[in-house]
């Protein structure tokens, strides 16, 4: 059967009542957490979570796809009338689309980061559909020591390009990976790190960690920081509406945007920080209007916004494929896979391609109601900014403590999720990226196996880790990755003694 008749059948699938009430309601909690700032799509799934043991997986992981697709629109609502991102692929949209807002703009800004959204995610969205499938072809002839290779470069590359620095992202990553390890040792049956607790030989919670890293950490920051002075809106007038030149000006970006968010979402790159980044500096040099730009240039609204939703879709191929997250979402929707024991990679197209085929196909449905609901209700979500902030956080807190007693019913869960909300307190407070911390939780243990196995196979021989080209080709990767900060540091460093 080929992709497009897979495809077609997926939509057959996903269109039945019960897939598009999951998908609809997905859409929904998806724009709502990208609007309340503080909220983001890797939480609200991960509360989600305990919502598989009742629904088919099919109608789940719709949702959860709705909520990482809504969420990334949503973010753009509250950085545009609130200069206050959602999360933080919209960090890049307050440059401009606030700016667009304090001059009466509001409307055409929000209407290129709809229409922007939509037509990145669906071009995104048809790009995955038939990549997919085959980047999981050949990866069904790639062996353990090319996983361990793989995944080192996704660790290396995600830790180097997020946060302010090498050193606090490989800090994030070890952290995450000794929360990983801690329990009975799956081959020998040793405890590691349960510090004499028997509650600990299970191993930690990953939902709990997530929660607890995104939800309270978060929480406690905002606490410590912020007065409840209220969130100061800037009102909306006219209707969500670009005209003929705004038009003519966001079209381009929008192309671009997509065809640069995209393949940054494949590769490991730390999530959609950069790509938005990256459009923006692109557009700024590619603009007639230069002079615009921190002032409020449409261009730099609509290339961020579908940079920001092309790769979300990106991000999908690797988890699709490879089993391999390259975000926090992309993370929590393994796990959700993982619930159902379902192992996300090379095989999964041929084990379980009637599920993934009907998710792909609700990719294109839920992008669609993410324009349906957005333009015509965006006064709708402005009001849930009235919201005060102590109700939405100690809200919040509950849940966030609830669900995690619910993973296991077992206090020592509530005990872990409240030290782990200390460390993302302070991970906040510190400018600590938790990306890295999220990968090394889930990847870690999966690196340890891959490892252990690689060796197995060659009897002990350490020279497996590099003797196929693939891997050979990763680790000359992995150290450009890890060295071209650095020399580029040293370069900035050269020009300017030069200069002084």
């Amino acid at each position: 059967m080929s992709n497009l008749e897979s495809l077609l059948n997926g939509f057959a699938s996903a269109l039945t009542l019960t897939n598009l009430g999951f998908g609809l309601l997905g859409t929904f909690l998806g724009t709502l957490v990208g609007v309340l700032p503080g909220i983001g799509p890797a939480l609200a799934i991960a509360l989600l979570l305990p919502i598989t043991y009742t629904v088919s997986p099919a109608s789940a992981l719709i949702m959860f796809a709705s909520i990482y697709y809504g969420a990334m629109y949503g973010g753009s609502t509250t950085s545009i009338l609130l200069n206050t991102p959602g999360e933080s692929g919209s960090v890049i949209t307050a440059l401009e689309g606030n700016k667009m807002a304090r001059r009466g703009r509001a409307g055409a800004a929000l209407a290129t980061a709809a229409i922007g959204s939509f037509i990145a995610g669906t071009i995104a969205t048809f790009v995955l559909a038939f990549t997919a499938p085959s980047i999981a072809d050949l990866a069904i002839q790639v062996g353990s020591a090319d996983y361990v290779a793989l995944m080192l470069v996704a660790f290396t590359t995600v830790s180097s390009l997020l946060g302010a620095s090498q050193i606090r992202g490989f800090i994030a990553l070890t952290i995450g990976i000794a929360l990983g390890l801690v329990g009975a040792d799956l081959q020998s049956g040793l405890s590691r790190m349960t510090f004499g607790s028997d509650a600990a030989l299970e191993g930690i919670a990953t939902v709990t960690v997530i929660v607890s890293i995104f939800a309270l950490g978060e929480a406690l920051y905002l606490a410590s920081r912020f007065k409840d002075s209220g969130w100061k809106v800037i009102p909306m007038k006219g209707k969500a509406l670009m005209t003929r030149d705004d038009w003519k000006r966001s079209w381009k970006p929008w192309i671009r945007g997509t065809f640069l968010g995209f393949p940054l979402g494949v590769v490991p790159a730390g999530g959609s920080e950069v790509p938005t980044f990256l459009s923006y500096s692109l557009e700024k040099k590619l603009s007639k209007h230069p002079e615009e730009f921190g002032h409020g240039a449409i261009e730099g609204v609509a290339g961020p916004e579908a940079a920001n939703n092309a790769n979300a879709a990106g991000a999908l191929v690797p988890l699709l494929a490879l089993g391999l997250p390259t975000s926090a979402t992309a993370a929590v929707i393994l796990v959700a896979f993982q619930t159902y024991q379902i192992q996300p990679g090379p095989t999964l197209f041929l084990t379980n391609g009637a599920l993934i085929w009907t998710l792909i196909a609700s990719l294109f449905i839920g992008n669609a109601l993410l324009l349906i609901l957005n333009l015509p209700l965006v006064r709708v979500w402005v009001q849930l900014l009235r919201i005060p902030r102590p109700y939405l956080f100690a809200g919040i807190v509950t849940f966030a403590l609830m669900g995690s007693y619910a993973v296991k019913t077992s206090i020592f869960d509530v005990q872990v999720a409240i030290a782990i909300g200390i460390v993302g307190f302070l991970f906040r407070r510190f400018g600590m990226p938790i990306t890295p911390l999220i990968l090394g939780l889930i990847l870690g243990p999966n690196l340890e196996l891959q490892f252990r196995r690689a060796l197995q196979i060659s009897g002990g021989d350490y020279g497996t880790l590099i003797a196929s080209p693939l891997s050979k080709v990763l680790y000359i990767v992995l150290f450009i990755a890890l060295f071209t900060p650095v020399i580029a540091r040293v370069m900035r460093k050269v020009r300017k003694d030069a200069h002084a």
